[in-house]
């Protein structure tokens, strides 16, 4: 259901977009609008313009950024954005702490359940899920590209792992703040924290 999920969460997010005056939460609103994987998306953006690989961006870089991925904002919203971030007045802002701020928070409950499914598929336990935890936790065969002969067990793992994996860096592994950033944005689409959590009972049979 998470497609589903995925398109209510998108008009949900429209919706409010108009009722809001909070800067960060608009541009919350606008990544949503887009989707789970909007923010992580935006993430990407960064990332690419990061030359430096300096995990920082100055108020250019983050105006340009924004405009790249086509978000609706103007030069004095940025700003008020841009300095709510910049905490010590150094002039550029650590993206990481900026998408974390980003994600829409999750209760307590939301965030326990989540990290139950997490440590079931991480079988090795070193906090990282790889295509061999995957074996013997997550069927393949019930696949359609499987079954159809397209692609052998490892691919559809390889295609598990790359739904939850950072778009910018697909590396077939898949971590805890991967895996929570995702589920934040599935988070944002569903209302109440019981039915989040049998939708996670269900999906991973916790």
């Amino acid at each position: 259901g998470t497609a589903r999920h995925d398109r209510e969460m998108a008009i949900q997010a429209k919706r409010n977009l108009s009722k809001t005056t909070d800067p960060v939460e608009r541009l919350r609103l606008q990544c949503l609008a887009r989707g789970s994987a909007g923010i992580k998306g935006l993430g990407r953006v960064f990332r690419v313009m990061d030359d430096d690989n300096s995990r920082t961006l100055d108020f250019k870089e983050f105006v340009k950024g924004l405009n790249d991925y086509a978000m609706m904002i103007d030069k004095e919203e940025a700003q008020k954005i841009f300095q709510i971030f910049d905490k010590d007045g150094s002039g550029t802002i650590d993206f990481d702490e900026f998408l974390v701020t980003l994600r829409p928070p999750m209760s307590k409950a939301r965030k326990e359940i989540i990290m139950q499914a997490f440590r079931k598929l991480d079988k090795t336990g070193d906090g990282v899920i790889t295509i061999e935890d995957l074996r013997g936790v997550y069927n393949a065969k019930h696949h359609p590209k499987y079954q159809n002969g397209d692609w052998t067990e490892d691919q559809v793992f390889r295609a598990f792992l790359d739904n939850f994996d950072s778009p910018y860096d697909k590396d077939g592994k898949v971590t805890t703040e991967e895996f929570m950033n995702y589920y934040a944005g599935v988070s944002a689409s569903i209302d109440t924290d019981v039915y989040f959590i049998i939708m996670m009972k269900n999906a991973w049979k916790l």
